[in-house]
């Protein structure tokens, strides 16, 4: 009845390796929403061979991105916050939804240091919206802590965090940050900071 889902960030990384090391299973899944980044792909399958896991991949419904995409374009996203919160809802929200559904519990990466919206974040809060607890382990850990243990524990990243990407989701909606700009920032760039999230974190 507890599930963890990775975006295979660095958290999320972290994640994996504490959960390998104290459990002897546990359920693992991810979010395919198609529009991914090809290093991506490359840690997902670096971590399966490492620790020897299955992770369970979720896709958006078919009919639902060719109804999104044949209606609004394929980089509908930067047209509007409401037509990017669309893309999320379809290709994450929902297929998350669905696997949450009649689960007590979920385990993700967030960390309170991450964005404006996250300031407030509990290592165990009622989810609302997933009907739910969601657990937050990492919710107080800095980024130096996150990186301090993913090199002391041989722990795989994904590449593009080397290329000045803290923060990783879908090919087109994320950039490498500039000197000076918060971690968030290659995220949705063209929006403001108290819109970046993507649907799947809104209590």
């Amino acid at each position: 009845k507890v599930v963890f889902t990775t975006s295979f960030g660095i958290e999320d990384q972290v994640i994996t390796d504490l959960l390998f090391r104290q459990a002897s299973e546990f359920k693992i899944f991810t979010l395919d929403t198609g529009r991914l980044p090809r290093e991506t792909y490359d840690v997902f399958e670096e971590t399966r061979k490492h620790y020897g896991i299955s992770i369970k991949v979720l896709f958006p419904e078919r009919e639902q991105v060719e109804s999104m995409v044949n209606r609004y374009g394929p980089n509908l996203f930067y047209d509007s916050v409401e037509q990017r919160k669309l893309c999320c809802k379809v290709r994450k929200v929902e297929p998350l939804k669905r696997e949450l559904s009649g689960l007590k519990a979920w385990i993700c990466g967030l960390r309170k240091e991450q964005a404006v919206t996250r300031v407030e974040l509990k290592i165990a809060d009622r989810d609302e919206g997933n009907g739910l607890i969601k657990i937050c382990p990492l919710a107080n850990w800095t980024s130096d802590d996150v990186w301090d243990y993913i090199h002391k524990n041989n722990v795989p990243y994904n590449k593009l965090h080397d290329k000045g990407y803290p923060s990783i989701g879908c090919e087109p909606c994320t950039r490498a940050v500039k000197d000076g700009e918060d971690i968030r920032a290659g995220r949705w760039w063209w929006e403001m900071p108290e819109h970046k999230e993507c649907g799947l974190h809104w209590k």
